[in-house]
């Protein structure tokens, strides 16, 4: 297996076993319609695609390039085999790392209350297909965007356009991806603040035609264990329990919603068809998912879990009482949340100590007009300090 600088990445990288996927991307949301209607924006839209998680190719990366015309501002460039990270830290101790040109974030090691740092993402390294490693969670963007003509783009590699800010107060560092026939141009940045680190997504139609937007901002936050952990403030919420949200970078147990002699169920790769083709019939599917209301505001999160919530607030806190620490989880844009455990059964602090939380527009794509912008934006604060 390749080496890779595991201290550029989180404290708590887990190592795991073979495995291949794709890269991913983000989409958003923002006004209600009717459930699984699709949803219009003609003034402020714009659009992104899924790629595969850690199975893409990349072009090289030009470090030099980039520690020359970027640096400062709190930011530094590492070569990582043939990604680049970036690493954004605040003079408070906060840091956050992002890979580039995938756009995932790796790390974000926010300041406690005790002085130290505590690592709040959850991130794994497995050895690939050809021996190259391949890194898993974190925060990453997943999305498709496609339309009735057979259109179908996503941004899979993206350039840094620019980074501001600085070290005493907080760091943006902005990343673009231009579809090859300059008609879609999706923005992605990432903000480092001394007590938050956001992600938010820009998406222009420079086209003639509208277009879908169907997928979500996975993130995957780490815990002792998922027995330990869990999501306050999700009283009152609609959902539907569907199988897992397979996406580039995301981690998900091979036994997930396996019971003895009975097979896992589809995913939503399976159910929808395919990321890069037209959903099919998504009224009779969430009619058929459609479990009810959650009425349990301090939910635990013992057990394996896979819901879409499409009514729930725009903040909400995932507490871990192992590591005594707590994220609130913010939203703009988006109008549902995707929420996975992997459940109690594995080893504490291993592979699947986490509970993968996304903003997300899967049950109702989003419809982009010509000419137009739409944005969302995914927010990570840490109230412990």
């Amino acid at each position: 297996m390749a080496a890779i600088n595991t201290c550029l990445l989180s404290p708590n990288v887990i190592s795991g076993s073979p495995i291949s996927r794709s890269p991913s991307k983000s989409i958003s949301t923002f006004s209600t319609p009717p459930l699984c209607s699709p949803l219009h924006y003609s003034c402020l839209t714009r659009n992104i695609q899924l790629p595969g998680v850690a199975s893409i190719s990349y072009p090289p990366i030009d470090t030099e390039y980039l520690e020359s015309e970027f640096s400062g501002h709190g930011v530094t460039f590492t070569e990582v085999n043939e990604s680049c990270v970036v690493r954004m830290a605040l003079e408070n101790g906060s840091i956050a790392n992002l890979m580039l040109p995938s756009g995932l974030i790796t790390s974000y090691k926010a300041q406690m209350w005790h002085g130290g740092t505590m690592e709040l993402l959850h991130t794994t390294v497995s050895e690939g297909q050809n021996g190259s490693p391949v890194i898993e969670g974190g925060v990453s963007l997943a999305c498709n965007c496609e339309n009735d003509e057979g259109f179908s783009w996503s941004p899979s590699s993206w350039a840094l356009h620019q980074v501001k800010g600085d070290p005493q107060g907080s760091i943006q560092v902005e990343l673009i991806c231009t579809s090859s026939d300059g008609k879609i141009e999706a923005k992605y940045m990432v903000t480092l603040q001394e007590d938050l680190l956001t992600s938010e997504i820009k998406i222009f139609n420079l086209g003639m035609a509208s277009f879908r937007m169907t997928g979500s901002v996975l993130s995957h936050l780490t815990v002792s264990t998922p027995e330990a952990s869990y999501a306050v403030g999700l009283q009152g919420s609609d959902f539907f329990s569907n199988p897992p949200f397979f996406a580039n970078f995301s981690i998900i147990p091979p036994a997930f919603g396996k019971t003895k002699n009975q097979p896992s169920k589809k995913s939503f790769g399976e159910i929808f068809s395919s990321w890069g083709t037209k959903i099919q019939n998504p009224e009779k599917i969430a009619e058929k998912e459609l479990e009810g209301e959650e009425t349990d505001n301090y939910k635990h999160l013992t057990d394996e879990m896979s819901k879409i919530y499409k009514s729930a607030p725009r903040n909400f806190t995932l507490i871990d009482r192992g590591r005594r620490n707590s994220v609130v989880v913010g939203r703009d844009g988006f109008k549902e949340v995707y929420l996975l455990s992997p459940g109690s059964r594995h080893e504490s602090y291993g592979r699947y100590s986490y509970i993968c939380v996304g903003q997300a527009a899967l049950l109702q794509p989003i419809i982009i007009e010509s000419q137009s912008e739409w944005r969302g934006k995914q927010s990570l604060h840490n109230p412990n300090m």
